[in-house]
């Protein structure tokens, strides 16, 4: 069995191919096998999202490409721009994992889900057509950088469980506002509490 641990230097070259569906890729403890047939073991940091063409290093030195193996996905196809955004805001709402292909050669602005009919009756209520097909689905990672890791770049951790970036979110009177984003120019400010000036006050004091 092949043992793969960390991530191989850029522009290695690989060795053999490990194809996986992204629910898969998601995971950093797996066993599977190599398209050679080979058994494969996974032990990964832990949040780490492998991509297609990331490669691993194994403990016997060998190289693994990722390949981001066909699965059952859907492309949903919006007239414009505007059908685009409120699609993909409204995927966004259910914390649905999405692959923006763009605009295409016939106009269409299109994005990818993993097959799920409910959503796609969802989003033909919003003008847009859904069409299933298998094939290779690479979603967006976290709007503040993650785990995932293309051709062999590591990013900043972000989520708490597979791509979800909300953790915390809802604190109600409790959370806390988030910090700028790094490399943001808005400066971070000390909360100020007001208190009436002693020398001005003519309100009555409990004792």
């Amino acid at each position: 069995m092949i043992v793969l641990k960390e991530f191989a230097p850029p522009g290695a070259a690989a060795d053999a191919e490990l194809a996986l569906p992204f629910a898969l890729r998601e995971k950093s403890r797996l066993r599977a096998a190599l398209a050679s047939g080979e058994a494969a073991a996974l032990f990964l940091p832990r949040g780490t999202t492998l991509r297609g063409g990331d490669l691993l290093q194994a403990d016997d030195g060998r190289v693994v490409r990722i390949v981001a193996a066909p699965e059952a996905v859907q492309d949903i196809a919006c007239h414009d721009a505007e059908e685009f955004a409120r699609c993909a805001y409204h995927l966004g709402n259910r914390h649905t994992a999405v692959q923006l292909l763009g605009r295409q050669p016939d106009g269409h602005y299109l994005l990818r889900i993993r097959a799920d009919h409910v959503l796609a009756e969802m989003l033909a209520g919003l003008g847009a057509h859904a069409h299933a097909l298998d094939a290779p689905f690479e979603p967006e990672p976290g709007a503040y950088g993650g785990h995932a890791h293309v051709g062999g770049h590591h990013h900043g951790d972000h989520h708490g469980h597979d791509g979800d970036d909300h953790a915390g979110d809802h604190g109600g009177a409790h959370a806390h506002a988030p910090a700028p984003h790094p490399g943001s120019r808005m400066p971070v400010h000390a909360p100020k509490i007001h208190r009436p000036d002693p020398a001005a006050w003519t309100g009555t004091q409990d004792k």
